[in-house]
Formats: C-alpha cells, sequence, structure tokens
C-alpha cells in the first residue's frame, strides 16, 4: 500500500522558506497609516497586516536588488543568418507608480533587430520585469528597458511599447477607468527609418 502524506510534520518533505523579518519601524510605519486612514491596527483583522504589507512591498520592489543587464549577458551567436526583427509582443507586468505608490498594469512589447548575435527571449521580459519591480513612471520605464537593450546587445534598432492603466488615475483624482497610457522609444534604425518604424509597430499590432 503506497503511503500517504497527510501535511504533519512528519509528512512535510519540504520545510517552508523562513519569512522576511520585518523592522519594527516598518511595521510601525504601516500601522501609523491604518490609525491615519481611520482604522484601529489593534483589531484582530489587521493584527498582521503591516507586517504583511511590508514584506509585500518587499516583493513588489524586488527590482532595486537586481541588475537589468545582467540578463543580456549571455548571448547567441549561431543563429543561421537571420538578420530579421526579433519581437516579444504583450508582455504582462505590474508596477507602482512613484508619485501615489499606486498600481500600474500593462503590458509591453519588446523588439529589437540583431546586428550578429540574439539573446534568449524570455530574458526580454526578464529586463522588463527588472526595472518594472521599483516605482516607476511609465516614460522612464519605456525609456530604460529600450537603453538597456540597446546598450547590452548593441543591435541595428530597438522599439519598445508600453501600454498601461494607472491605479492613481483610475481609483483616485480625476477617477477615470478604462483609460490606457500609451508611451513609447524607438533606437536605431526603428528611429531613423520610417518604413522599419512602421513594420515593427504593425508587428506590434499598432
Amino acid at each position: 500500500m503506497a503511503e500517504i502524506f497527510d501535511g504533519s510534520a512528519d509528512g512535510d518533505l519540504v520545510a517552508p522558506a523562513p519569512k522576511l523579518p520585518v523592522p519594527p519601524e516598518v511595521a510601525e510605519a504601516v500601522r501609523t497609516i491604518i490609525r491615519w486612514a481611520g482604522d484601529d491596527p489593534t483589531r484582530e483583522g489587521l493584527l498582521d497586516t503591516p507586517e504583511r504589507v511590508a514584506r509585500a512591498w518587499k516583493e513588489y520592489c524586488q527590482g532595486y536588488g537586481e541588475d537589468p543587464a545582467h540578463h543580456l549577458s549571455r548571448v547567441f551567436e549561431e543563429v543561421g543568418g537571420y538578420d530579421e526583427i526579433v519581437l516579444l509582443k504583450d508582455i504582462p507586468f505590474q508596477s507602482h507608480c512613484e508619485h501615489h505608490m499606486a498600481p500600474i498594469l500593462g503590458k509591453a512589447s519588446i523588439a529589437y533587430l540583431p546586428k550578429d548575435h540574439v539573446v534568449g527571449i524570455s530574458k526580454l521580459a526578464r529586463v522588463l520585469h527588472a526595472f518594472a519591480r521599483r516605482l516607476q513612471v511609465q516614460e522612464r520605464l519605456t525609456a530604460e528597458v529600450a537603453d538597456c537593450i540597446w546598450n547590452g546587445l548593441k543591435p541595428v534598432g530597438v522599439a519598445v511599447v508600453i501600454e498601461a492603466s494607472h491605479a492613481c488615475m483610475t481609483a483616485r483624482g480625476v477617477r477615470t477607468p478604462g483609460v490606457n497610457m500609451v508611451t513609447s522609444r524607438m533606437m536605431g534604425v526603428f528611429r531613423d527609418d520610417e518604413r522599419s518604424r512602421q513594420e515593427v509597430l504593425k508587428l506590434m499590432g499598432y
């Protein structure tokens, strides 16, 4: 008869990861916000909230501990003479705006025209997420992703288009839901040559 593990202490095969310690001043800062918002941080439902919020923000902002350029350090030169556009389309991402620390939810399309080597396609998404997991403005995020790929791969051209919804606009202030912001950065041939720019935008769906 097969042995059944029931999740008890004797049956656990992998111990849960230890929780990230939260500095007392960080937890107290969250309690202060809760009080200022009008609630009681000592009530049962909020007792563990300060630590949860602190750990969540450490995860939201994990891009500060990451070097985006590192993801482009390994390239492949055996590409069979391929010299056309490489495009990773509609990559979902999440960030937070630096003005209100509100969520930014969007998608990015990243393209480059290789010169003599390519990079693994997942690395383009990793570059995006490394920058997005910081306090951001969309314009800077767009530029940072494009500049990183341009400097890291030395391609003929780079094109980045980001489309996102900003909770600082949809959930507060002007409170206008259903509105997306679109930003782009074109470099190299995609900036200098109209036909190339139109080709990559068409492939992205714009």
